[in-house]
């Protein structure tokens, strides 16, 4: 471990190859796996939870507490997985009672001055652009790409392989392989360079087209869509994907044009 200036609690477990800039703050119940970087200036509180080969960034502040008037101080915490990168000034907040966790995965970057409030799941490869905002209980699964400015309405989610133009403001779920974007947000046809980019074939995009047609521009309410879906599109992990994500949200899907 190299560090200097900085202060840092007794018991927390450091991994090896840790390096610690000045002035950062790690306090007790604190975990950071080994080749991790922490930055000038970074706050990593209890309940921090740190994955192997991170880097977080000056100013960036890891567990605070839950900007939630129902958290009473409950045992929480905040959890990121190996390999992740939390840009400047980024503030995750740790978990409620509900979950009792946040959590950012592996592989993911985090960009400057975003917020991820308490009992966030945000999966793997997921990229956060510049100053968004996150409230609490979203669901982010993986390769979703988040543009900045984005605004994020509590218990949202979002699907994998999901692009989200910046400065959108989510007050629905974002059904997975979507694009989405203009105010207000609507549905923008499909992430054809994310899917072609992370090797799906022609024949899965194409489903994937088909699908979203059926959804979005058959004039069909979602019941009758996803009855049209099962009986007209072959079965495939994505076709799965895709129902099984728009059955179960509770606050409904982005609308069409």
């Amino acid at each position: 471990m190299q560090q200097s200036f900085a202060l840092i609690h007794p018991d927390a477990k450091i991994g090896k190859d840790v390096i610690i800039g000045p002035f950062v703050t790690i306090e007790e119940d604190v975990i950071i796996g080994e080749g991790t970087r922490i930055d000038a200036n970074a706050c990593i509180l209890k309940g921090s939870r740190i994955g192997k080969n991170c880097h977080i960034c000056s100013g960036a502040v890891i567990a605070g507490e839950p900007q939630d008037l129902k958290f009473n101080g409950e045992y929480s915490t905040a959890e990121i997985g190996d390999n992740t990168t939390i840009r400047e000034f980024v503030t995750i907040n740790r978990g409620t009672a509900s979950r009792g966790k946040t959590v950012v995965g592996n592989n993911c970057l985090i960009m400057a001055y975003s917020h991820i409030a308490h009992d966030c799941i945000l999966k793997n490869n997921i990229i956060v652009a510049n100053a968004t905002q996150i409230a609490g209980e979203v669901e982010i699964d993986n390769f979703a790409t988040i543009g900045g400015g984005t605004l994020m309405h509590q218990f949202s989610k979002i699907g994998a392989h999901v692009m989200i133009q910046g400065g959108s403001h989510i007050n629905k779920d974002i059904p997975p392989y979507a694009v989405v974007g203009r105010i207000p947000t609507v549905f923008a046809g499909i992430n054809l360079i994310g899917l072609r980019r992370r090797g799906f074939s022609a024949e899965q995009i194409e489903n994937i087209q088909n699908i979203y047609r059926i959804i979005y521009y058959s004039d069909l309410n979602n019941t009758d869509a996803l009855s049209k879906i099962m009986t007209d599109i072959p079965d495939s992990e994505e076709k799965s994907t895709i129902i099984d994500f728009i059955k179960s949200s509770d606050r409904g899907i982005v609308k069409g044009k």
